[in-house]
């Protein structure tokens, strides 16, 4: 067994190299630029939602209250006219990325940890690097990537979104399992 204290610099190292990773795949690569559409007459829509004043949360449109509510046929005629929408409010003003990327780097960190903690109860010292690398490589993606498809099947994300996150979340996976397993401890 390898503790995860002794583990910290592979954790450590790791997460600065997913961190680094997602800059290229988000700001190089582009390839998530059309992740999200553009509302039709955006301007318009953000007028009349505004007065509104929705606060920040998750909302679903139109909504009922219970299961037999699903059944009647009012809420079965809003469901039917639509717009039928999930939709994230988030504060007014600029985007924060300092903050946003702090947390994301926590976030790195936490998977980090788990895939050397599974890894570490899994292998003792001395194993092979390539058998760090295949533990710590599928908690990683585990953790970055499983989660997401529960979005595609209850929220209707888009497939191809979900997708490119996937790839982003093995790529994550593999640098993390390389990292650990290169410098996993000897005997």
């Amino acid at each position: 067994m390898v503790t995860v204290i002794s583990l910290w610099l592979p954790i450590l190292v790791s997460a600065v190299a997913v961190f680094l990773v997602s800059w290229i795949l988000h700001m190089l690569l582009k390839y998530h630029s059309n992740d999200f559409k553009k509302v039709p007459n955006e301007d318009a829509v953000q007028e009349a939602l505004r007065k509104f004043n929705i606060p920040q949360g998750e909302y679903m449109l139109p909504r009922c209250d219970n299961m037999k509510q699903m059944k009647e046929p009012a809420f079965l005629d809003k469901l039917n006219k639509g717009p039928v929408m999930l939709m994230t409010v988030m504060p007014n003003g600029q985007f924060n990325m300092g903050k946003t990327l702090g947390l994301w780097f926590v976030y790195c960190l936490v998977v980090s940890v788990f895939a050397a903690y599974i890894t570490g109860r899994a292998l003792p010292a001395g194993s092979p690097s390539m058998a760090a690398l295949r533990f710590a490589g599928c908690v990683a993606f585990v953790g970055y990537t499983l989660a997401l498809w529960q979005n595609w099947i209850w929220y209707k994300r888009s497939t191809s979104t979900v997708i490119k996150q996937t790839f982003d979340g093995l790529v994550y996976g593999l640098v993390t399992g390389l990292i650990i397993g290169y410098m996993w401890p000897a005997a």
